[in-house]
């Protein structure tokens, strides 16, 4: 699931979702959607995304994503819905194998493959298809001229369908390749791009992970430090969510 942070006709329950996710409040966002779940396929398969994006960032949450995402998986007919499925399958599969909760990679790859071939070229879903396999290429295969293809097609798709919070993420993993390759200029830029992006929407939720990429690559150590402070606030202000950056913050004062 990815979303700009807006909805185009100004839907209260968009909004209010919206609202709820971008603080880390995903089963409370996922319960606005539970009355619509239980027969709009488009509503099934928000909810799982919420719900799988839940355990990428807690650690928490495997058997209601399963739940919610088996449910989706019913209710999909067309090909697009099937593939967005898929989609989220394989995201939960790669989060339960980079958090070390399962080895699911085979399953990660069967989904993203049978995803690419449901969702059509320049959909809309292709975007945050090529952005996932991207990170299986990274984080999984420990191939990074892969992944930057993967990233980079996902940054012109979400570029294309004016997906801002995608081009967040697509910016910060483009510069972390850049920063793996000593190229601090760039980095600096994916980042502070990223951040600004994150920042714009109010995705409160993945502004602290923004500002440790961008300290990563601050040469002037008082600005890292700065930047390092500013995070771990953040951290500890949603209740130590994401809590795979608990050990790169600095301790409360």
């Amino acid at each position: 699931m990815s979303g700009t942070g807006t909805n185009a006709g100004d839907d209260p329950l968009q909004t209010a979702v919206w609202r709820l996710r971008s603080r880390g409040c995903w089963v409370d966002a996922a319960a606005l959607l539970d009355h619509h779940a239980a027969t709009d396929p488009h509503a099934a398969l928000q909810r799982a995304a919420l719900l799988v994006e839940r355990c990428l960032y807690t650690e928490q949450g495997w058997p209601e994503a399963e739940d919610a995402l088996r449910a989706a998986e019913a209710l999909a007919h067309t090909d697009d819905e099937r593939g967005a499925a898929a989609c989220e399958r394989g995201q939960l599969a790669y989060a339960a194998t980079l958090l070390k909760v399962r080895d699911r990679v085979d399953e990660a790859r069967s989904a993203f493959g049978r995803a690419a071939a449901l969702i059509a070229p320049g959909a809309a879903g292709r975007a945050i298809l090529d952005f996932r396999r991207g990170l299986m290429a990274e984080n999984l295969a420990d191939s990074p001229q892969a992944a930057r293809a993967a990233y980079r097609r996902a940054h012109a798709g979400a570029t294309a369908h004016g997906d801002i919070l995608l081009l967040s993420f697509t910016w910060r993993h483009l510069a972390g390749l850049a920063l793996r390759e000593g190229e601090l200029v760039e980095a600096r830029h994916g980042f502070a791009e990223s951040l600004r992006l994150r920042e714009e929407l109010g995705y409160l939720v993945g502004t602290a992970p923004a500002l440790v990429s961008l300290a990563e690559a601050e040469p002037e150590p008082e600005t890292k430090a700065r930047l390092r402070a500013e995070a771990g606030r953040l951290f500890r202000l949603l209740g130590g969510v994401p809590t795979w950056l608990a050990g790169a913050l600095p301790a409360a004062a």
